[in-house]
């Protein structure tokens, strides 16, 4: 029987879909990366809905946190033998709150339990309440060389609005330390925060451009289920506002050279986050740490695994080997949307070969699929890459509801 290949180009009679397989077929794993979850913070912040805790009394058990995570790599490893490393990122919580020394002994264990890429990105997150200049350089010859700071906002009563623990003033300094040891540094704002005007967010966006940072992520803010802010809320600025604030902030930094690569980030050429990027294009990740999620493919599959949430029931497991809460196989009829809601996050898209290659299924297994959302206007198909349409881009919802399984 001859198979009959879909034709992914607008057509006058209705296309079919080939039938799934029963199991994906990757020729070869894609990219590994590498997640390290720190998950304490001075204070919980009321909007925030991550995997972070305050300190119990006797401060934050760093030794058992560093020779759970190493014995957690460990136990890993078979899954990912051989497999070269190409980026990490500690986040957190609050990693800045690590001494030096932990974090050297963590990236030292690292390197010896894992095919460290000589170029990997190595990403710490920081927050300005919690860093100083000599730390920083600590950091910096520990082997950090990007560092990712949570500034939100300049103005103090911003900030004290949505419970941060610093200032302005030491927003800045934070980011005057981070460029002075770090080349790479991304700065993290929110805006449509509570009572903000749009002049009041264009003034934090203006004051992060002149530190010069290669990369901006730039979040509106939302009351996530299960926070403070969900059971109190603040007053927010209307939609029409937050939208009037999200086409300004997208446009001046087009004008100062940023390209809008993915949803939230913004950069300057060769400034992109890779080991977000390989998220974004579906490629492996192993996660370690309490809570941290992996994701892992085989020639049996993908599979997906949470450790265990709570800092405490995590150092619990890891003596006795424990460290996994959940684990599941990715199924076929999954995979689809999966792909989808981490490649059409990129303004660009991916190029359409991708979806086989890190699926396992051939694209014109949603053929169907993919004509609906270019009918609706949501989707393009052109050069090769698949990419979301500037509709697409602004109602993301609706064209990932395209990909979910019925």
């Amino acid at each position: 029987m001859t198979r009959r290949i879909i034709p992914l180009t607008p057509a006058t009679s209705p296309a079919r879909t080939l039938p799934l397989p029963e199991r994906p077929q990757l020729e070869a794993p894609p990219p590994l990366s590498l997640y390290v979850h720190f998950p304490w913070c001075v204070r919980k912040c009321p909007y925030c809905d991550f995997n972070s805790h305050a300190p119990r009394e006797g401060g934050i058990p760093e030794r058992a946190w560093l020779d759970a995570v190493l014995a957690d790599l460990q136990h890993a490893l078979p899954q990912v033998w051989g497999r070269r490393v190409h980026s990490v990122f500690i986040g957190g919580g609050t990693p800045s709150l690590m001494s030096a020394q932990t974090l050297d002994a963590l990236l030292t264990g690292i390197r010896m339990l894992l095919p460290l890429d000589p170029l990997a990105e190595i990403t710490l997150e920081a927050n300005p309440g919690t860093v100083e200049a000599e730390r920083f350089r600590d950091y910096r010859a520990a082997g950090v060389n990007r560092l990712s700071l949570g500034i939100q906002s300049f103005d103090d009563a911003m900030l004290a609005r949505i419970g941060r623990i610093h200032g302005g003033d030491e927003a800045r300094r934070a980011i005057e330390a981070a460029t002075t040891h770090f080349e790479r540094v991304n700065l993290d704002l929110m805006y449509a925060l509570p009572e903000q005007r749009l002049e009041m967010a264009l003034g934090d966006l203006e004051t992060a451009l002149g530190f010069g940072t290669e990369h901006l992520s730039c979040y509106h803010l939302t009351l996530e289920p299960n926070t403070p802010f969900a059971h109190d809320p603040p007053s927010l600025p209307d939609d029409d506002v937050a939208a009037d604030m999200q086409e300004a902030i997208e446009s001046r930094l087009a004008a100062a050279g940023f390209e809008h690569y993915e949803t939230s980030a913004f950069a300057r050429p060769h400034g992109q986050s890779r080991h977000n990027l390989n998220y974004w294009t579906f490629g492996d990740y192993l996660g370690i740490g309490p809570g941290a999620h992996g994701k892992l493919s085989s020639h049996e599959g993908i599979r997906r695994e949470m450790r265990h949430k709570h800092p405490a029931r995590y150092l619990e497991g890891a003596a006795r080997g424990d460290f996994i809460q959940e684990a599941r196989e990715v199924s076929v009829a999954e995979l689809p949307f999966e792909f989808m809601m981490n490649a059409l996050r990129l303004t660009e898209g991916v190029p359409a070969k991708l979806f086989a290659a890190r699926t396992g299924l051939p694209l014109e297994a949603i053929g169907e699929r993919i004509e609906a959302a270019r009918e609706r206007g949501l989707l393009e198909m052109r050069d090769g890459q698949i990419r979301p349409s500037p509709q697409g881009r602004r109602f993301l919802n609706d064209l990932l509801q395209v990909f979910l399984d019925d």
